[in-house]
C-alpha cells in the first residue's frame, strides 16, 4: 500500500481548495482497508474522501486522508419488474444513474447529474426533483473503522432524513461504506411535476415520455442553473431548505405574502433557502473571490483563489442575515472540515 505525504486535495475538491493531506492513501479493496487499518496508526481518525463534491476544506488534513475508490456495478437478482443492483462506492454517482438508463432501470432519473459517488449517495440521502435516494435504497455494505468487520443496513437502519442518515448522526465517522445496493424498477413510474421537469419537456418537444427523457430534461435544468465546478468552483447547495411549523410558516406569509412553502409530514413546511437568501440580497454577492451565484442563490462559488474560511465567513454572514429577516435558521448542507 502507497502511502503519500503532504498530498495535495485541490484537484480532489469540488471548491477547489489548494490544501494538503499529512498523509493520504487510496483504497479499491477490502482488503486494501485491512491493510491500512493493521498498518497506520491514525486509521481510526482518518477522513473518508469520495467525490469531494459535499466538502469545504478551511486549513490543511493534519492526518490521514483515504480515497474510496471501490468500483464495479453487478445486477444481483431480477424479481418480475424489480432489479437489484449493487454498484461500488467509489464509482461515479452520474454515471451510475447512465448506466442504469442505460439498461431501462428506473428510480433515479431524476438524480441525474448530481456530483460525487455513490457512496455518498445512502449517507447524504441525496434528493432532487420529487426524488430522494430512500426511495430506492434496499442495503449497504460498510466497513467498521475500530472492529473491523463489514457490517449491513437496511433502509430501516439508516434512519433517513432530509439529507440526514445515521452515517452523519449516531455513526458519524464510524463506517467505510463499500458497496450500495438499490432496488429499481423495470417500470417507470415517472415524477416530473417537481420544479420545471415538465415545462423543459415540452420545451425539448418529447411526447413519449421515458426514464432517458426525464434524465435529459433535469440535465438541462441543472446545467442551466447551476455552474460547472471544473470552471468555478463550488459544491452545489450550500445549505438545505429549511423546515418550519405551519404556524411559523402562517406568521410569515402575513408579513412576506410572496414566501412559497411545501408542506412535509408531522405539521411541517419546507422553504426554498434560495428565496430567502435571495430576498437578503445575497444573489450574485461577491467579496472578493469568494461570492453567491448569481443564477442560484443556494450555491456559494469560488471563482479563483478563494480561502475555505473566505466561503465559511459568507455563509455565516447569509445564515445571520436570513436569520435576522425571517427568524429562520438556515443549515449547512456541506460539510466544513
Amino acid at each position: 500500500m502507497n502511502i503519500e505525504l503532504d498530498y495535495p486535495l485541490k484537484s480532489l475538491n469540488s471548491f477547489g481548495m489548494d490544501v494538503y493531506a499529512r498523509k493520504f492513501a487510496g483504497f479499491t479493496t477490502l482488503e486494501d482497508l485491512q491493510e491500512l487499518h493493521t498498518t497506520q496508526k491514525e486509521f481510526n481518525q482518518g477522513f473518508i474522501l469520495g467525490g469531494g463534491s459535499n466538502i469545504l476544506f478551511t486549513k490543511n488534513v493534519d492526518g490521514l486522508v483515504l480515497k474510496n475508490e471501490i468500483k464495479g456495478i453487478e445486477i444481483l437478482k431480477e424479481e418480475g419488474d424489480d432489479v437489484y443492483i449493487r454498484a461500488g462506492a467509489g464509482e461515479p454517482w452520474h454515471s451510475f444513474v447512465l448506466y442504469c438508463i442505460e439498461h431501462g432501470f428506473a428510480g433515479i432519473e431524476n438524480l441525474a447529474l448530481i456530483p460525487g459517488q455513490v457512496g455518498a449517495s445512502p449517507m447524504q440521502n441525496i434528493g432532487a426533483y420529487g426524488v430522494e435516494i430512500k426511495d430506492v435504497f434496499y442495503c449497504l455494505d460498510a466497513y467498521h473503522k475500530e472492529d473491523g468487520k463489514m457490517h449491513t443496513f437496511y433502509n430501516g437502519d439508516c434512519e433517513f432524513g432530509y439529507r440526514e442518515s445515521v452515517f452523519k448522526r449516531k455513526f458519524k465517522n464510524q463506517f467505510i461504506i463499500n458497496r450500495v445496493t438499490l432496488k429499481l424498477s423495470k417500470k417507470p413510474n415517472y415524477h416530473i411535476e417537481y420544479g420545471a421537469i415538465r415545462q423543459q419537456l415540452n420545451e425539448m418537444g418529447i411526447k413519449d415520455l421515458s426514464i432517458r427523457a426525464v434524465a435529459n430534461a433535469v440535465m438541462a435544468i441543472r446545467s442551466a442553473k447551476l455552474p460547472d465546478p471544473k470552471i468555478v468552483g463550488n459544491a452545489g447547495s450550500f445549505f438545505k431548505n429549511p423546515e418550519i411549523d405551519i404556524a411559523k410558516f402562517e406568521d410569515l406569509k402575513k408579513e412576506f405574502p410572496q414566501i412559497m412553502g411545501y408542506p412535509v409530514s408531522n405539521g411541517f413546511v419546507k422553504i426554498p433557502a434560495g428565496w430567502l437568501i435571495e430576498q437578503c440580497g445575497w444573489k450574485g454577492y461577491r467579496e472578493g473571490d469568494a461570492g453567491c451565484h448569481p443564477l442560484q442563490a443556494l450555491v456559494l462559488v469560488n471563482y479563483g483563489k478563494a480561502t475555505g474560511e473566505d466561503i465559511f465567513l459568507l455563509s455565516e454572514k447569509i445564515v445571520n442575515s436570513v436569520f435576522q429577516k425571517f427568524t429562520v435558521q438556515l443549515e449547512r448542507e456541506v460539510n466544513i472540515l
